[in-house]
């Protein structure tokens, strides 16, 4: 059974915490900050990618295994974190950050890890500019360390 007939079986599943949020409050702020009419022109989420190098994984099965164990995660809790960098956007209101070191995610046992692996995070939103974009991801808890 794939993961995709499990969710299409799946009977009736609660509205995400996130997305709640999202439609009960944020698209409100939103269209009263940028003057937005049109609902379906409020900035959302459109996709979290994250990319990571497992190249030597060509030639072990077990790293790509221990490389997607490692991904499986929540948001980092990172140690002496102090704040994301509002200057990663792209032009059109899309974020990428890097972590050097899965490690930062408090959820992996540093003892079970065989080697360091860096990943790179890109957030896509429909916003149209950085300013939507930055405004959008603060409002979803993004912490942006103060410019």
């Amino acid at each position: 059974m794939t993961a995709t007939t499990i969710i299409e079986n799946a009977v009736e599943r609660p509205t995400p915490r996130l997305k709640t949020k999202y439609r009960e409050e944020i698209i409100a702020k939103l269209r009263e900050e940028f003057g937005i009419e049109n609902i379906m022109q409020v900035p959302g989420l459109t996709k979290i990618k994250v990319n990571m190098g497992v190249g030597e994984a060509a030639r072990d099965s077990k790293l790509i295994e221990r490389a997607v164990r490692d991904l499986t995660l929540a948001l980092p809790r990172i140690r002496d974190f102090r704040g994301l960098s509002p200057k990663q956007f792209d032009g059109n209101g899309n974020y990428t950050f890097g972590l050097t070191e899965q490690v930062m995610f408090h959820e992996i046992d540093p003892d079970k890890v065989d080697r360091p692996r860096g990943m790179d995070i890109t957030i896509v939103t429909t916003a149209t500019s950085d300013e939507q974009g930055r405004a959008l991801l603060k409002l979803l808890g993004f912490p942006f360390k103060e410019a």
